[in-house]
């Protein structure tokens, strides 16, 4: 059933990103963008296995952060993609100091969360610390790469290809940097290989079923339908 699960969760980020896109405009963009890699880096944190092969989950969601920085650059810039960035790396530095530092105290007698928030949490300084570093140079690539197929093949019919070869390099740049500083030496070599094929197959997936996405978000750009975005 995984395997259906996972097409579940695909299909609810999909809605959900475009909803938040429809609704609030580049503003809902903006507010993806956190959720995304929050979610992301809790989720990770938990192995199943999907169509034959060891992966960690988080990678739908991760993946449509690249989804929403490619729409701001698409249709508000480079710097307003670069902004969002910086708020996801906020976001994700802030969560992992303030789930630290509520790891330090100590619980009641009738608590029942310190020991599964100890699990996940725990690991969450090497996550996170993977994470941010991979976030960083996987999203700027993103960003510069997608100007740069902007530029160099503009227009409409081209949208499709611009959105996949600046995501599938960047996601690559992400799996190879996240999973060996987040899991080298934590998993046999073998499980760590089949993460890090599994994390960018999925994550290749994702960015393939994504452009239809991207031609809707053009569309409602074009035709006027969305909100006036306060930032």
């Amino acid at each position: 059933m995984n395997e259906l699960f996972w097409f579940v969760m695909l299909l609810c980020n999909f809605t959900l990103i475009m909803f938040a896109f429809r609704r609030w405009g580049k503003l809902g963009l903006f507010i993806w963008v956190p959720i995304s890699v929050i979610v992301a880096n809790i989720q990770v944190t938990k192995n199943v296995m999907l169509f034959g092969l060891e992966a960690t989950l988080g990678n739908i969601v991760y993946a449509t952060g690249f989804l929403a920085t490619d729409i701001l650059t698409e249709f508000y810039g480079k710097k307003e993609s670069a902004k969002a960035v910086a708020i996801g790396f906020f976001s994700l530095l802030t969560m992992t100091v303030l789930m630290q530092v509520a790891l330090f105290f100590e619980p009641a007698t009738s608590d029942i969360a310190q020991p599964s928030l100890s699990v996940i949490f725990g690991l969450m300084p090497r996550i996170a610390f993977g994470s941010l570093v991979a976030y960083v140079i996987s999203n700027l690539h993103d960003i510069w790469a997608f100007d740069f197929w902007k530029r160099k093949r503009p227009g409409r019919n081209t949208l499709w290809l611009r959105n996949n070869l600046s995501t599938f390099a960047s996601q690559l740049i992400d799996t190879l940097v996240f999973t060996l500083i987040a899991f080298w030496g934590v998993y046999p070599t073998a499980v760590l290989i089949q993460i890090m094929l599994s994390t960018y197959l999925l994550k290749w997936v994702v960015a393939m079923l994504d452009t239809p996405f991207m031609y809707l978000a053009r569309h409602w750009y074009e035709n006027g339908k969305l909100p006036a975005s306060p930032i």
